[in-house]
């Protein structure tokens, strides 16, 4: 059984994204029907949108930060109830019997998690899941998290990504009182590692290539902004981090990085998929037990405990709030790098066509 929800949709790589209709899963046992209060516009959702990775489905409906209200319940739900606020970051489902997922690392599930958005759905024959551009979403309860009422429904969003994408680095490498955190590039995923570093009690740096960003990164909480085309600044900081959050986008030189590590220190790439260029010089690595990491997402246990330290420490996303007809504006200034930080779409305004 099936009932149908309006959103938005990429019907190609060519075209914007327009008004479309869908079917989503009458909620069975274990799931919770939520109402979609607010989305976040990630880059996965434009890349997805334009097919840059590959392998998109068409229709796609984007969209992987996630905050609502719970409408209906399955009758083996456990731990909503109607009314609750309740919020689907990036994966919907996993195999839960492999090694990863009986970690509670469903991120890095061995037979591959459900996504949010674009990926086969276990559910409905011949369908792909479709995400939180929209009016409701059906999800196993296992995979829906708990929102601090308090905290600001709309800049909570991003933090079902930006947010757990950079906490989950923060955490593995056990970052804390005395830790010095560099943090590469401030846009999205940069503003929350800052955000989360210093909640954690690290020392923050932002390590920018434009002069211009630096208040904005110290009105964010970063304690020294480093401008790494300056030759002198970043020999300065020559051997001074433990961790380095990488958050670029794209293909760039991370060798100027890796230089500023301390001993044993680690540059964990979150931003960026595929090969580097120029190569990956070894020799400080190995002259200084240096590491060059990677991470995505975080499991449902991590995402949790990142939402409840927001909650206690009072962190949010800086957003522009846009209605749900603007998302094409919004990708374009998206591609120019004109938002701080996040753009967050009001659902309501999906009622208006």
């Amino acid at each position: 059984m099936t009932f149908t929800v309006r959103g938005f949709a990429a019907l190609d790589t060519q075209s914007d994204l327009v008004p479309f209709s869908f079917e989503r899963r009458e909620p069975l046992a274990q799931d919770v029907e939520i109402e979609i209060l607010y989305c976040g516009v990630c880059h996965s959702d434009l890349h997805t949108a334009k097919n840059d990775w590959g392998g998109t489905v068409y229709p796609a409906v984007p969209g992987h930060e996630i905050v609502g209200r719970v409408t209906r319940v399955g009758k083996n739900v456990s731990k909503f109830q109607v009314g609750d606020l309740a919020a689907v970051g990036c994966l919907v489902d996993s195999c839960r019997n492999c090694s990863s997922c009986q970690q509670d690392l469903e991120q890095y599930c061995l037979n591959g998690f459900t996504g949010t958005y674009n990926d086969p759905d276990k559910h409905l024959a011949n369908q792909r899941t479709y995400g939180g551009y929209s009016e409701k979403v059906v999800v196993d309860e296992h995979f829906v998290l708990k929102v601090p009422s308090h905290l600001d429904l709309a800049a909570t969003a991003p933090l079902l990504c930006a947010g757990i994408t950079t906490w989950s680095p923060l955490r593995h490498w056990n970052v804390g009182s005395g830790s010095k955190v560099a943090v590469v590039g401030l846009g999205g995923l940069g503003h929350m590692a800052i955000k989360l570093a210093k909640g954690l009690g690290a020392e923050v740096t932002l390590f920018s290539r434009s002069p211009n960003k630096s208040q904005d990164a110290l009105d964010l909480g970063a304690d020294h902004v480093v401008i790494s085309t300056d030759k002198q600044q970043m020999q300065a900081v020559k051997g001074e981090f433990d961790l380095i959050i990488d958050t670029v986008p794209y293909v760039h030189d991370i060798n100027p990085y890796v230089a500023t590590l301390n001993i044993s220190g680690t540059l964990v790439l979150v931003g960026y998929l595929g090969p580097l260029d120029p190569f990956l010089n070894t020799v400080p690595m190995i002259l200084g037990r240096k590491s060059v990491a990677g991470s995505v997402i975080g499991g449902i246990a991590e995402t949790q405990e990142m939402l409840d330290f927001c909650g206690k420490h009072n962190i949010v996303s800086d957003i522009e709030l846009i209605k749900m007809q603007d998302i094409n504006t919004a990708y374009q200034r998206m591609l120019k790098s004109d938002v701080k930080y996040r753009f967050v779409i009001d659902m309501a305004s999906l009622k208006n066509g």
